[in-house]
């Protein structure tokens, strides 16, 4: 039986990649630093995953077991295993990459030469390419060698809203209907995989920029106004008329730029903007605002999915008049339990909301989206 190992056994790792390998026939073995996650795995051996659509429906999940990814079991279980997934935020990816060192200098030793392949789905541009480079540096010139060989580090696009409602197993997780897992091709190590909902593509540049023009933006700008009008879920935020215009509008501006980009067929994309639309509106996913808009430093750098857009678009010379909200919403978000948040007020309070827009956003004075950003940023204290 092929195994895996998904390092991070949150609503994502459960309820969507992990749910995915179990039910095409895989061993799927969970890495988490979490005690009451990894000894909760093992005694339960079972969870459920809830489909929360127009069409409602459970997945019972079985075949799994899990260790601690900081721990001694960690290593020898990469020895042995054919692939790793990772859903634990591009933020902890470097913490992991020791981690995967250490096994594939096990997996050396144990003489297994047989093909591994390592897929980060993480909300981010190439960041199994970024865990790739961060493993590097833990092995030496041989052990690099062996893994350029026999090791494939496959970036990929992931899409599928995984909100996080409370069930009476606490292992329970909940996804909407809709996913998407679009893996690159040319990354791959040794035979293709079959895994139900994953796809392979010779083109991932244009699901991951269409996912972050689109899913990513629409997400987080529907959060950060909502937040500052109170809403607690996206679902709330996206029934409010003027966010929802708001909303719909900056993601078909950013699609134009994406159908200029990469060749998009401009009904087609339409109909993705649709679509992603009426994901927002599910009624079933309670999605946090607060969740959703959590990392605002990260989502304000200029690849990420406020300000790549932006300037894309702009540079296009096509309109951007209601994409600008996201930026400036997002220069406004108050979390107290997310540091990034806390950080990002400090800067703002200390200097100016300039500052804190040149320094994470890298937007200078004199760049017109700079000036509109901060237009729009104080039009907004009026809400």
């Amino acid at each position: 039986m092929q195994q895996a190992i998904m390092f991070g056994a949150g609503n994502i790792g459960r309820g969507f990649i992990g749910a995915l390998l179990e039910r095409s026939g895989w061993h799927v073995t969970f890495a988490d630093v979490v005690p009451e996650i990894v000894d909760g795995i093992n005694a339960r051996k079972a969870y459920t995953v809830h489909i929360l659509d127009q069409v409602c429906d459970e997945w019972e999940i079985r075949n799994i077991s899990a260790v601690n990814s900081a721990g001694p079991d960690i290593a020898p279980a990469i020895a042995k295993c054919d692939l790793i997934t990772t859903a634990v935020g591009p933020l902890v990816l470097p913490k992991i990459a020791k981690t995967i060192a250490e096994g594939i200098r096990t997996r050396i030793k144990s003489g297994n030469q047989e093909p591994m392949n390592v897929i980060c789905c993480e909300n981010g541009l190439r960041t199994t390419t970024r865990l790739k480079n961060e493993t590097y540096r833990h092995l030496s010139p041989e052990e690099i060698v062996f893994t350029d060989e026999h090791i494939g580090f496959a970036d990929c696009a992931v899409d599928r809203i995984c909100p996080k409602p409370e069930f009476d197993n606490p292992l329970d997780a909940a996804v909407e209907e809709y996913m998407e897992w679009d893996v690159e091709r040319s990354a791959w190590k040794g035979d293709l995989i079959d895994v139900n909902g994953l796809t392979y593509t010779d083109n991932l540049m244009a699901c991951l920029e269409r996912k972050l023009f689109t899913l990513n933006s629409g997400h987080a700008i529907c959060a950060y106004l909502g937040s500052l009008k109170g809403y607690k879920t996206i679902l709330e935020s996206i029934s409010d008329p003027v966010i929802g215009n708001i909303v719909h509008n900056a993601m078909r501006e950013s699609g134009e730029s994406l159908i200029r980009e990469f060749d998009f067929d401009p009904e087609v994309h339409h109909a993705y903007v649709e679509r992603i639309f009426r994901r927002f509106q599910n009624p079933h996913l309670k999605d946090e605002v607060q969740r959703v808009g959590r990392e605002p430093i990260r989502k304000l750098s200029p690849g990420d999915r406020l300000i790549k857009p932006l300037v894309t678009t702009a540079n296009y010379g096509l309109p951007v008049d209601y994409m600008i909200f996201g930026a400036a919403a997002a220069l406004r978000f108050k979390c107290d339990d997310d540091p990034q948040s806390v950080e990002l007020q400090e800067k703002i309070q200390k200097e100016s909301a300039g500052a804190a827009l040149t320094l994470y956003a890298e937007l200078q004075k004199d760049n017109l989206l700079y000036l509109r950003i901060l237009d729009v940023y104080r039009a907004l204290a009026l809400i």
